[in-house]
């Protein structure tokens, strides 16, 4: 019997599809697959035209975009495992973390819809709803939510978590959370990889903290600059810091070695003044007569000097307590005047 080849018919915008996507990763210097589960065609249609001039945003089927990619180059290929369910492409001429950065700040919260899996432990709040009294109450407490009627409204009347993660959040939960606006899903597209001159990054590397490595270089910086200064170690940045630190430990060995230079003559004879007037206190403590009158003048203002430094030392510590104290009984005022708001509404 003879045998019979049937010849498969690719219709001609599947062929164009293939080629459209094709160009595009030929134009583009980086291909992100995304995941575009679960966005309404509208939101879709919005983030396409919020990419505009900044990325491309390509929707088609699987099947094309396995094709496409299997007629690329051998790196393009290794973007086929991360083809799943729901599937768009995203070209842009922007680095992984900054498409990664771009796309995550482009999710806005979204409704939960019945049957769905919670993503995240969702809480209800306590404190007011603005719903008026009525058949509300009894909807809230079916689904496990505590509330009251106060002051003509109807209150959540304690925090309350009534889904945890990986539960599966019933038709009635979801419609109460949708009418306390309360919004669990994040919508956006879901980038699931990135191909960069080879390289594939996947969203655990390009999720970065950008204030805490900014806080990470400014320590960094912080402390090569120290030890560049304490190694010695000249450079642009630090130089000027470096001759600063040179002629202070230059003035204090001039200062302690009594070399007679112009520039420290007044720290020396300062000096030399307070170790002589020590000598005569010590040498006056033993014997009044041991010193003149002109010395004894001297040491005199001297402890006028030093007396009126403790004194006025004193003053501010007073000063300092007095403030405090003032402050305590002002904190205490509006302690009292926030607890008679509480009491009397």
């Amino acid at each position: 019997m003879e045998e019979v080849h049937h010849t498969e018919h690719v219709p001609q915008w599947k062929k164009k599809e293939v080629e459209d996507i094709k160009e595009l990763i030929k134009n583009y210097p980086l291909l992100g697959v995304v995941g575009i589960g679960g966005i309404p065609a509208k939101q879709l249609q919005k983030m396409r035209r919020d990419l505009q001039g900044t990325a491309v945003l390509k929707v088609a089927r699987n099947t094309l975009i396995k094709r496409a990619f299997d007629e690329s180059d051998n790196d393009v290929r290794k973007m086929d495992e991360f083809i799943d369910v729901q599937t768009a492409l995203v070209f842009t001429e922007n680095n992984p973390f900054r498409l990664y950065k771009m796309l995550e700040q482009s999710k806005s919260p979204s409704p939960i819809k019945g049957g769905v899996v919670a993503p995240d432990d969702i809480v209800v709040e306590a404190g007011p709803t603005g719903f008026p009294p009525g058949p509300i109450l009894g909807d809230l407490q079916s689904v496990g939510i505590p509330s009251a009627i106060d002051g003509g409204k109807v209150v959540i009347r304690e925090t309350k978590t009534v889904a945890k993660a990986g539960e599966v959040v019933s038709q009635k939960l979801a419609s109460m959370l949708t009418r306390l606006e309360i919004y669990p899903l994040e919508v956006g597209l879901d980038l699931r990889a990135v191909l960069e001159s080879g390289s594939v990054f996947t969203p655990d590397v390009l999720a970065i903290d950008e204030s805490r490595y900014f806080s990470d270089i400014i320590l960094a910086t912080r402390q090569a600059f120290n030890l560049s200064v304490n190694a010695t170690y000249p450079t642009k940045e630090n130089i000027t810091t470096l001759i600063s630190k040179a002629a202070g430990e230059s003035r204090n060995l001039g200062i302690n070695a009594a070399v007679f230079e112009p520039d420290i003559m007044g720290s020396l004879l300062g000096k030399a003044q307070s170790q002589m007037l020590s000598v005569a206190a010590a040498a006056a403590a033993n014997n009044e007569e041991a010193v003149d009158d002109e010395l004894k003048e001297a040491l005199g203002a001297r402890a006028t000097t030093a007396a009126a430094a403790v004194v006025a030392e004193t003053a501010e510590e007073e000063e300092a307590v007095e403030e405090k104290e003032e402050e305590s009984e002002e904190d205490a005022e509006e302690d009292g005047m926030a607890g008679l708001g509480a009491l009397f509404g």
